[in-house]
């Protein structure tokens, strides 16, 4: 994930107003929440629902009070049958609040069009796994990362060695404090979000077929990071997945080797440059990771030489180790995070 400031800070110094911006590879929706913020109209797509589903609680136009109440007749009207069975959905979630997360997951799953409901379903996917505060809970489960859902037999393993019980969380509160911090202000929603393939130009126009693109801000998969959805099982459970980790990448990029991976993305710019006004930036942050011997760098580079887009700039983007100081207390071993780059670029 990389910081709002990074779109944020490219935006405000550089966008014009009524100028529009795309992200093929918008994660949760950090480029389209800055281009929000300053009223610029944005396009996201990404293949993980995950992520689409927080993109668009990032894009809705909600009240707290609102969501607050609809979660509340939810948990009032709903009545489920049964909760996931197995020792980890035991040690995971206490069950008072198991049973609330079930009846959410219940009432969205059979509708989930209003900006309350996907404003809810977003602070939901948000606060369903974290670190548990020694005072006021702002997690549903019990100790977990908040990036990404531990593998049941180490979460258990873990659990147990530490004598780590689930708690009873006041899952109302959880959702009224985040409710009124991220929908304190209210900001004009004219962004999209679709959920589909980057790699099918379709995919990428926006509903109205005579916008162009003048920014380009995204961050594409990393060759050989292929657990993105296998990371987010429970969230992507709550989304209507089954209640264990799913390992089947369907519609992703390849990975099994430098030349697929780099053909992938080459058609992605390709595609992008093809709805872009001829002024158009783009500007990828790209890293790489430990397990993969290669320079991150020269990927992009060979990715971008059948393109019409021409690199103006490459500048360091300090890396992610500071976002894994929570989830290093989960990993077995360590790895020492690479440095990430800002590719700058424009149309030939």
């Amino acid at each position: 994930m990389f910081p709002l400031d990074f779109p944020l800070r490219i935006l405000e110094k550089k966008a014009k107003p009524g100028e529009s911006v795309l992200d093929p590879f918008c994660g949760r929706g950090t480029t389209n929440f800055a281009a929000r913020i300053l009223g610029l109209f944005s396009l996201g797509v990404d293949s993980n629902p995950v992520a689409v589903a927080i993109t668009e609680a990032k894009l809705v136009n909600a009240r707290a009070e609102n969501i607050v109440k609809e979660a509340e007749t939810i948990l009032h009207e709903v009545q489920v049958d049964a909760l996931p069975e197995g020792e980890f959905w035991q040690w995971a979630y206490h069950p008072t609040v198991l049973t609330s997360l079930c009846k959410w997951r219940k009432a969205l799953l059979e509708d989930c069009h209003s900006m309350e409901r996907k404003a809810l379903r977003g602070i939901i996917l948000g606060a369903l796994h974290g670190p548990q505060p020694k005072y006021s809970a702002s997690y549903f489960s019990n100790q977990c990362p908040r990036t990404y859902a531990p593998k049941p037999r180490y979460a258990l393993n873990f659990w147990k060695k530490h004598k780590l019980h689930p708690k009873p969380v006041d899952v109302i509160e959880i959702v009224r404090k985040r409710a009124e911090r991220f929908y304190a202000y209210q900001h004009e929603s004219i962004g999209e979000v679709k959920l589909g393939d980057s790699r099918q130009l379709e995919t990428l126009r926006p509903k109205n077929t005579n916008i162009k693109f003048h920014w380009v801000i995204t961050s594409p998969p990393y060759y050989g990071m292929r657990t993105y959805l296998a990371d987010q099982w429970l969230r992507l459970w709550f989304l209507g997945g089954p209640p264990w980790v799913e390992y089947r990448a369907i519609n992703q990029f390849c990975h099994q080797n430098p030349h697929d991976f780099v053909k992938d993305l080459t058609t992605v710019w390709n595609h992008v440059a093809s709805l872009c006004d001829r002024q158009a930036n783009m500007v990828i942050r790209f890293g790489g990771i430990p397990a993969r011997k290669i320079n991150h760098l020269d990927l992009i580079h060979e990715s971008l030489k059948d393109t019409p887009w021409q690199i103006i700039n490459i500048l360091p983007a300090g890396s992610a180790a500071d976002g894994l100081r929570q989830a290093n207390s989960f990993l077995r071993q360590k790895t020492q995070a690479q440095i990430e780059h800002d590719i700058w670029a424009k149309l030939k």
